[in-house]
């Protein structure tokens, strides 16, 4: 049983041995150096940071409103409790101590329906950039490959499941990243076609 195993496990790595020494063209890239290095993912972060910093101002204006309402609330609850208070003025300040009760449950819904929805516009808008991105740098790495007749090619940047680098060693001439990087940063290069910011619609 062990010597068929054996010859099995020498063919799987023999045949891709066979292909090397018939003259296969190989390549490597880094993928994350190419995401990190290309100007429009700089660009892509900082509109990501701007839509960011304006929700947030935007749930601050909105928390704030809401904790001077209850602000509100708590002053009507400690008149309500002075011992002077007329009762048609107790009756009037109950009234309009309910009435905005009502209207803060109301903000609080609101506030967290807020803050779902734009957690869910910002992550769709990065995930709709770095889909452009990648596009990008794939259909540049693509042009080299079939101009220089490339027959494979790494991603030096991967990891395996065990965490291990899936390209342990290669030439440091197989490796095209910088050229891949120049290309894409040359003037008049095409913009990921993404949405600049996410739509505000209020809940």
């Amino acid at each position: 049983m062990k010597t068929p195993t054996l010859m099995a496990l020498f063919a799987a790595f023999a045949l891709p041995a066979a292909a090397f020494s018939q003259g296969m063209k190989v390549g490597t890239i880094d993928m994350n150096r190419a995401f990190k290095e290309y100007n429009k993912t700089k660009d892509a972060e900082t509109k990501i940071n701007e839509a960011k910093n304006s929700a947030k101002k935007e749930y601050d204006d909105r928390a704030d409103a809401y904790k001077k309402a209850l602000d509100e609330i708590n002053k009507l609850n400690q008149q309500l409790e002075a011992p002077a208070l007329s009762a048609d003025a107790k009756t009037q300040k109950a009234k309009d101590r309910d009435e905005k009760i009502a209207s803060i449950k109301n903000m609080e819904r609101e506030i967290n329906e807020f803050r779902q929805t734009r957690e869910k516009q910002l992550q769709e808008q990065a995930v709709r950039m770095r889909d452009g991105i990648v596009k990008e740098i794939t259909d540049v790495v693509m042009t080299r490959v079939r101009a220089d007749s490339m027959d494979l090619v790494f991603d030096k940047s991967g990891v395996s499941l065990n965490g291990v680098p899936t390209v342990m060693f290669a030439k440091d001439s197989f490796d095209f990243t910088t050229d891949v990087i120049t290309q894409l940063n040359k003037p008049g290069a095409a913009a990921p076609k993404t949405s600049a910011s996410p739509s505000k619609s209020k809940p």
